[in-house]
């Protein structure tokens, strides 16, 4: 397989009070690099992107009706490592090809950052989840 991995992009952690959590990290020296929202079943959730030096912890807040459907995010639990990569389309068809198991049916768009981003995830043996993302 010719999978090109940049680096660790980031961590990700669900919260149950993103401003709480946010405060906590800048205490230990991270900053806030990046703010935004999301979607996920018609409600609102908040992400924000703390970093120190080369490291960046992904803090998000899911809605509230996602809080108690979704078990397996649990607040303050990591919740996926990410991988940076150049071309999220031909990674995608890259981890299909080999039969990983891709819990999105296509990369998709978060209006993260500058210009976006576009992310999918694969599942691991263990159940954990691996992104891969594109800064666009």
């Amino acid at each position: 397989m010719n999978l090109k991995l940049n680096s660790f992009q980031h961590l990700g952690v669900p919260v149950s009070d993103i401003s709480r959590s946010e405060k906590f990290y800048e205490s230990l020296g991270f900053n806030n690099v990046m703010t935004s929202t999301f979607t996920m079943h018609g409600e609102t959730g908040n992400v924000a992107m703390m970093q120190r030096g080369t490291m960046i912890i992904e803090l998000y807040q899911l809605p509230e009706p996602e809080l108690s459907e979704v078990k397996s995010r649990k607040n303050g639990h990591i919740d996926h490592i990410a991988f940076d990569v150049d071309d999220i389309d031909q990674t995608f068809a890259e981890l299909r090809l080999h039969n990983f198991t891709i819990l999105e049916s296509e990369p998709v768009f978060l209006n993260f950052w500058d210009k976006g981003c576009k992310y999918f995830n694969i599942q691991g043996p263990d159940g954990e989840r691996l992104e891969f993302n594109q800064i666009l």
